[in-house]
């Protein structure tokens, strides 16, 4: 099926342009292309593993579904995960960014994957006058379903950028007219700090982690151009999408569900996804989570209006003598803060049986800041129980190829790091 709809796209395109790669300058058409994909994948294996953001993914990818063979993306340098290729139906398998645990595989059809795609373009109205810049992974889920099925099954061409660093993008500048550009909130950051933000930009997405108010806003006012959250998960691809022209009045919002997505909430307030792109199965072990169309995910929210509003996620609360608060609230109004670049917050053992947690604040500042500064600041935004007891300022946060900081992982470094010190938690 999908490299049947490729043949269909390439017939429909075959002369114009389908993939530049700005590194090197070579462009292909979509019959050049094509004629990649003809060339047997090496060695006849059941499965590939396409790494990194190069010309190279995209022809493996063609190369595989021409064959028949299951794709299951790497970001470039990991090892692949030490499992078997799905049965048929099953073509594809996409990595959990593990922000909170251990990755996983998830299995997708054919018909899944379509259908993810269909939503986006469809939702976002992708436009192949207006081409993709390719800057974040392609491996991920954000990135294969935004940029690569678009260029693959409704021919949105796709401009691949050697870096994602300022001075990469303004070379990009003049690659077209007009560009669509997917991103994470922590490249918007330095694209704005920097100066770097193109005034061709048609239309500006961001998606991985929560997207700044405070930055959605600044790009609005100083470069006219507005930011469109996007919201979705591993298991099912996109769930929601802000499509409104100008900047959100709650940074809590990530819009409405996409075209073809049902979105429920079920009795604890958890979001439940319904849609033909929601993936088969967690593979090779099954969990009731995840099966029959459905993704029950572990991200609270409140839904006015048919717009969508992330209130945290189940799994991340930190208790407090009882009383139970999301990081995401407060990292939400840490961002709010002119100093704060990014944050993550977790909450780690407080040795007080009646306490329970001790909330910290892992925060890389913009410019010189304290912690009693911030305390401060919070607290003429949230309760005092609900204001971290335990700061660590860093350099930068980083984060998976999602844009997403992986909170079990900063929580681990954390206690490391205490515990080298000798300083008791």
């Amino acid at each position: 099926m999908l490299y049947e709809r490729w043949q269909a796209v390439v017939q429909e395109r075959r002369n114009e342009i389908a993939l530049r790669d700005l590194a090197s300058g070579r462009c292909w058409t979509f019959s050049q292309l094509s004629e990649e994909a003809e060339t047997p994948v090496p060695g006849n294996p059941a499965m590939i593993h396409p790494q990194g953001n190069s010309p190279e993914f995209i022809i493996a990818v063609l190369r595989a579904w021409r064959a028949r063979v299951v794709v299951c993306p790497l970001e470039a340098h990991h090892e692949p995960m030490a499992v078997s290729p799905p049965p048929i139906p099953g073509c594809h398998l996409k990595t959990t960014p593990a922000s909170t645990g251990v990755p996983r595989a998830v299995a997708f059809t054919q018909e899944q994957l379509a259908a993810d795609a269909g939503n986006i373009v469809a939702t976002m109205g992708l436009r192949p006058d207006w081409p993709n810049l390719g800057v974040i992974s392609l491996a991920y889920s954000y990135g294969f379903s935004s940029l690569v099925l678009p260029l693959l099954l409704h021919g949105i061409p796709l401009y691949l950028v050697p870096s994602p660093l300022p001075v990469a993008l303004r070379c990009a500048a003049h690659a077209h007219w007009n560009l669509t550009v997917a991103a994470v909130p922590a490249l918007w950051h330095a694209w704005h700090k920097a100066g770097a933000i193109l005034s061709n930009v048609r239309l500006a997405i961001s998606a991985g982690a929560p997207l700044p108010l405070s930055l959605e806003r600044a790009v609005f006012e100083e470069h006219g151009v507005k930011i469109h959250n996007f919201y979705g998960s591993t298991e099912c691809g996109g769930i929601a999408y802000d499509a409104t022209p100008v900047p959100r009045t709650d940074e809590s919002s990530v819009g409405r569900p996409l075209k073809n997505v049902n979105v429920e909430l079920n009795e604890h307030g958890s979001i439940l996804v319904r849609s033909r792109a929601v993936g088969e199965t967690y593979w090779p072990v099954p969990e009731a989570a995840l099966g029959g169309g459905i993704f029950r995910t572990c991200d609270r929210a409140e839904v006015k209006d048919g717009e969508i509003f992330l209130r945290g996620r189940t799994d991340d609360h930190i208790n407090v003598a009882g009383r139970k608060v999301s990081p995401t609230i407060i990292e939400q109004a840490l961002r709010e803060h002119v100093a704060v670049a990014e944050c993550v917050v977790f909450g780690v053992p407080s040795g007080n049986v009646d306490r329970m947690d001790l909330i910290v604040a892992c925060v890389a500042a913009d410019r010189p800041s304290t912690k009693d500064e911030l305390k401060q600041f919070l607290l003429q935004k949230l309760p005092g129980w609900q204001v971290p007891r335990e700061w660590w300022f860093v350099e930068s946060i980083s984060s998976n190829g999602a844009g997403k900081p992986s909170r079990s992982k900063w929580r681990r470094d954390f206690l490391e790091n205490r515990a080298k010190q000798g300083v008791p938690v």
